[in-house]
């Protein structure tokens, strides 16, 4: 097997964009969540997918929220890095902002944190390259996707001992 040379987070780094039609719309006018959602978890796959030069799958979302509606007519902006590695696992960062073509004035509409898996040639897990960190930017990013990947680790032990019910109370034994 050929080695695994490490590969810094802005060789990953992926931009859709795409306007806004009216067939993007919720019941409201708006742009449909879910829509956000879908284009959030295609950059950031292409963003993990370059970084392993493998498929990835994805296996977490950590979390989306919605700070400003995207409007019919403005340009989504899905701008995807990788910011921490494990062993097979990918972390990349979605931020995501909402740009109006003719002012050009943008709005940060959410981000999310997103984890991939990169698949071998069987189909299982399989082994990713280092991420070589280079700028404060990336050590800090770095840090923080090493915490976030602790709380999902500790979250997923909490699951095991509950049933695998999220959230569930804890059973009580010591």
């Amino acid at each position: 097997m050929a080695a695994l040379l490490p590969k810094t987070p802005e060789s990953t780094r992926v931009t859709l964009h795409q306007l806004m039609l009216p067939e993007h719309a919720n019941a409201l006018g708006n742009v449909h969540g879910g829509l956000i959602m879908k284009m959030v978890d295609e950059a950031g796959a292409i963003a993990a997918m370059r970084h392993a030069q493998r498929q990835c799958v994805t296996i977490a979302i950590d979390s989306m929220t919605f700070r400003e509606p995207v409007h019919l007519g403005e340009l989504l902006v899905c701008d995807a890095r990788v910011t921490y590695v494990g062993r097979t696992s990918i972390e990349v960062t979605v931020h995501v902002q909402a740009e109006n073509p003719i002012t050009a004035v943008t709005t940060h509409t959410n981000s999310a944190h997103l984890v991939y898996v990169a698949l071998g040639d069987d189909g299982r897990p399989c082994e990713v390259p280092r991420l070589e960190l280079v700028t404060d930017e990336d050590r800090h990013a770095w840090e923080e996707g090493e915490l976030r990947q602790k709380e999902r680790l500790a979250r997923r032990a909490r699951e095991r001992r509950n049933g695998g019910a999220p959230g569930a109370p804890a059973s009580g034994k010591s």
